[in-house]
């Protein structure tokens, strides 16, 4: 049985569902604990015990469902001030590694999806990525920059073992000598180290690790289905042994969660051969805070509240401050205090050294189907 209630003008109609009423339960290997509706539906969800115990059953399986999407342009373009990069490519919609704190999520709701379980098991692809990427690459208009791929969901997520999108591109990119950087939290981005060497031998290719805590338990509560974090040095080792140059990620930081970590991060980082370091402080926009309280609440219910209020008193008294270049920071006495300890530990550990820049200047056009290469004007 549903029964609905209209809310105030404009607002949406609530819908009691005793169907996801199991949704309170964590699903095993699964990072969000509801699938709340999406913000731009007409209706809303939510679980509640019609007396049947329903509620207090063990969650059933969530398995992942691929779908197909075919897309209109491979490469988009950004403007944003805070960001080192231009444009990217992201092959995959969605993501299987369930970060609880990952700042795509909320990207589901275009599709009417929910932030939520659906963003980690609802996974759209792009099968005609490839044949996107050379028809872009060829027109007559493009200038060679740097691509970032994988930036918004990880690249190498576990879908790619099969679907092989981001090895593919990565192919045609070494074909035409275009640079590339790489971030991901998978040790799968060691099965293309064929492409990447050589790459990175020539200044094309750089890759960044994401890790964000030591903590084998943690991690495993806070990115389900992501790498270990030893899985995660050892693939840093493997890049940098490679010739590849790796700088490693601690994002996000969260204040009474993971920051006291940030020094023994770094320092492993550097004993398996980083040669830089970035940091992000805690993102919650839009359903992303709603999906983090509940998360808190279920595996850290002692220093949830502690947490959420540090979190709001270095975004001004709110969950999240969009402006730029305070989003990725935060201010006050506790963002303050991270950026000194993690700028000291990366002067200590020979971290600090900016990225190197990837050269553009080799892009070959591609060639026409007469074997002819295009003059590049």
């Amino acid at each position: 049985m549903r029964t609905g209630q209209k809310l105030p003008a404009k607002g949406r109609v609530r819908l009691i569902d005793t169907a996801v009423a199991s949704e309170r339960q964590h699903h095993p290997g699964r990072g969000a604990i509801t699938n709340q509706t999406g913000r731009y539906e007409k209706e809303t969800r939510f679980a509640f015990d019609d007396g049947w115990d329903t509620i207090e059953e063990p969650a059933p399986r969530l398995d992942t469902e691929l779908i197909a999407e075919t897309a209109k342009t491979i490469i988009t373009f950004n403007r944003s001030p805070d960001i080192s990069f231009d444009r990217t490519i992201n092959p995959y919609r969605g993501c299987e590694h369930g970060c609880i704190y990952c700042f795509a999520r909320p990207t589901h709701a275009w599709s009417g999806l929910s932030a939520g379980l659906d963003f980690e098991s609802k996974l759209f692809f792009k099968p005609n990525a490839v044949a996107l990427l050379k028809q872009e690459l060829a027109r007559p208009s493009y200038v060679c920059r740097p691509i970032a791929l994988g930036m918004n969901t990880d690249a190498y997520q576990p879908v790619e073992r099969g679907k092989r999108l981001t090895r593919e591109i990565l192919e045609v990119l070494s074909a035409h000598d275009h640079p590339v950087s790489l971030l991901t939290k998978s040790a799968l981005v060691q099965r293309d180290l064929d492409l990447l060497a050589p790459m990175a031998e020539k200044g094309l290719a750089r890759v960044g690790v994401s890790l964000t805590t030591l903590d084998r338990k943690l991690s495993r509560l806070m990115e389900p289905r992501a790498a270990t974090p030893q899985r995660r040095l050892d693939t840093i080792r493997a890049l940098s042994a490679a010739g590849i140059p790796v700088t490693v990620m601690t994002a996000p930081i969260i204040p009474g969660l993971n920051d006291h970590e940030i020094e023994a991060l770094l320092e492993a980082a550097a004993a398996h051969g980083a040669g830089g370091a970035g940091f992000v402080m805690l993102r919650l926009p839009l359903e992303i805070k709603d999906l983090f309280h509940e998360w808190l609440a279920e595996h850290y219910p002692d220093r949830a509240a502690r947490i959420i209020n540090t979190v709001r008193e270095m975004r001004g008294g709110k969950d999240y401050d969009a402006r730029w270049h305070e989003r990725m920071r935060g201010n006050g006495p506790v963002a303050d205090l991270i950026a000194k300890r993690f700028a000291a530990a990366t002067r200590r550990l020979n971290l600090g050294n900016p990225r190197p820049s990837l050269r553009t200047d080799l892009f070959r056009v591609a060639e026409e189907p007469s074997g002819q290469f295009r003059l590049g004007f």
